[in-house]
């Protein structure tokens, strides 16, 4: 028997958008769209796309950390009002759940956010994670166990840096200016009226840019990374006012996604959870694409002067040293 081998990127890519209207065909027939929970989109890519990462090595870390910070969201939400107190406590559970349990998820955080900033305040909400996360669990289980071992190789370059952004932290060093983000996106969206300039994949995207500084593919590329959550915020409200919230509009979504990350080559799977975004949304219109930019503007800015800070702290040590 053969190890496990990565599919072509083409089959992953077709792969991850039927699972998408998979999921999509429940929950309309469930008549519950938050079974569409948009990093199901980001984490579907991964996992096809790449069997022997990071996240598809963790199926028990794939269903419960999820479970878990979206559990603590719903609380937070059904007792506290939007604000930048609640959003703190929210994320800040949802890091300690990631870091604590040395979870990979860290879509999770984007799990625990949601129900704040959409108002999702019924208990349904965290069980309804486990369709697709568990679907997911058991494709990555399935491929385990369907293969032998791989013989030990040398990753690819890309896959070894994916996986390095994917682990868990294994400082807090960038907290403080994590948090400077996350209160300045909060202001911004207060100002503007747009509560999804912090839109819930941009703290997963802050989270794994400023934790992993030194290797994360989009933490040198801000105006693609920019370009790349712009139109698929776009791509999403496109596909949801001339498809409608359904499984064909679900997947053409997640597909416009995948081509424009291709189309710009930067490997940022939290950007296909934006185009997903519009269909869990109430009334999506084009203020949303225009708060993901204003909000990934916001993410970039501090994390480069945070970086820019960090760099110079440590030439000042070296040549003190």
């Amino acid at each position: 028997m053969r190890g496990v081998r990565a599919p072509p990127e083409w089959v992953a890519e077709i792969s991850t958008t039927l699972y998408i209207g998979l999921i999509a065909l429940a929950a309309q027939a469930s008549g519950y769209f938050y079974i569409l929970f948009p990093e199901l989109g980001a984490l579907g890519h991964d996992i096809l796309k790449r069997p022997r990462g990071a996240w598809a090595r963790a199926p028990l870390m794939l269903v419960l950390t999820p479970l878990a910070t979206a559990g603590v969201g719903t609380l937070i939400t059904r007792h506290l009002p939007y604000g930048l107190t609640s959003v703190l406590l929210d994320v800040g559970f949802s890091v300690l759940a990631i870091t604590g349990l040395r979870s990979p998820i860290a879509p999770a955080i984007s799990a625990g956010l949601l129900p704040l900033t959409l108002g999702i305040r019924s208990l349904r909400y965290p069980p309804s994670l486990l369709i697709g996360t568990g679907m997911l669990a058991c494709i990555a289980l399935l491929r385990a166990r369907m293969t032998a071992p791989a013989a030990p190789t040398v990753a690819p370059a890309r896959d070894r840096v994916d996986d390095e952004v994917e682990e868990a932290p294994v400082t807090l060093s960038w907290v403080p200016f994590f948090v400077v983000f996350i209160i300045l996106a909060v202001v911004a969206g207060e100002l503007t009226g747009w509560r999804l300039v912090l839109f819930p994949p941009l703290v997963v995207i802050g989270f794994e840019a400023f934790a992993h500084p030194a290797v994360c593919p989009w933490a040198a590329r801000p105006l693609a990374l920019g370009a790349a959550c712009g139109l698929a915020a776009t791509a999403g409200v496109l596909c949801v006012s001339f498809l409608g919230a359904d499984p064909l509009g679900a997947m053409c979504s997640i597909l416009a996604g995948i081509l424009i990350v291709r189309a710009l080559d930067l490997h940022v799977p939290p950007a296909l959870a934006v185009g997903l975004l519009p269909f869990v949304m109430a009334h999506p219109s084009f203020r949303f694409p225009a708060a993901v930019v204003l909000g990934t503007a916001i993410e970039t800015v501090v994390f480069l002067g945070w970086r820019r800070l960090a760099r110079a702290a440590h030439a000042r040590a070296g040549s003190s040293g």
